[in-house]
């Protein structure tokens, strides 16, 4: 189990804002499995990890940066942070999909941010997503219920860590295209769940079986 002070994983994050289960198999029983998605998402953030700086107009690019916050008990790496001429600091996370808002991708960037500020001292308003199907690039705004929101997350992936607890499974539209899908097995764990007890199998008694 992990203690209350034991860094969580920003990737963690993102997991469990995206199915607390998933979370739990990845960081609790280090389970992982690939599919073309995740295959595919590796090969991109590859690419983004190979850690160098680049200078372009009005900003420097660094890549594969690590990331820590003491405060909130925090560690991973960044795709990208870009420094711009005005002194604004800007995380870049780069993901596989087509654009579009979601909130566990947020939060992940979000906790990005927190890190960065407490790092570089400076604040961190904002930050972007490249998604690479779409090509296309989506804001995103670091304001109070996005930081709040990021906050609650990190505190209850910490408790699901100390805890070791497995949540139960989702089975909807999430798992379609979730790596673990097989080592989870939602369908059959939610139909279990759903079974009548009274139509469970129960041996017989000693009684009987003496009849």
């Amino acid at each position: 189990m992990a203690a209350d002070d034991e860094r969580v994983m920003i990737s963690a994050i993102e997991h469990y804002a995206y199915c607390p289960r998933q979370c739990a198999l990845i960081h609790v029983e280090q389970v992982f499995d690939e599919n073309v998605f995740t295959l595919q998402g590796m090969a991109l953030h590859e690419r983004a990890h190979e850690a160098f700086t680049t200078l372009e107009e009005g900003k420097r690019i660094e890549r594969a940066v690590p990331l820590w916050s003491e405060v909130l008990c925090l560690i991973g790496k960044a795709d990208t942070v870009e420094f711009l001429a005005d002194g604004c600091v800007r995380p870049v996370e780069y993901k596989r999909g087509a654009r579009a808002a979601r909130a566990h991708d947020d939060l992940q960037l979000c906790a990005q941010a927190l890190c960065l500020e407490e790092m570089l001292g400076v604040p961190v308003t904002t930050g972007a997503i490249f998604y690479h199907a779409s090509r296309r690039t989506r804001e995103v705004v670091f304001d109070d219920k996005l930081r709040a929101a990021t906050r609650e997350a990190i505190a209850q992936v910490r408790d699901l860590l100390r805890t070791g607890r497995i949540p139960p499974p989702v089975n909807d539209a999430r798992c379609r295209d979730c790596s673990l899908l097989h080592s989870c097995q939602p369908q059959a764990l939610a139909a279990a769940a759903g079974l009548d007890e009274d139509a469970l199998f129960t041996p017989p008694s000693d009684e009987e079986m003496e009849e």
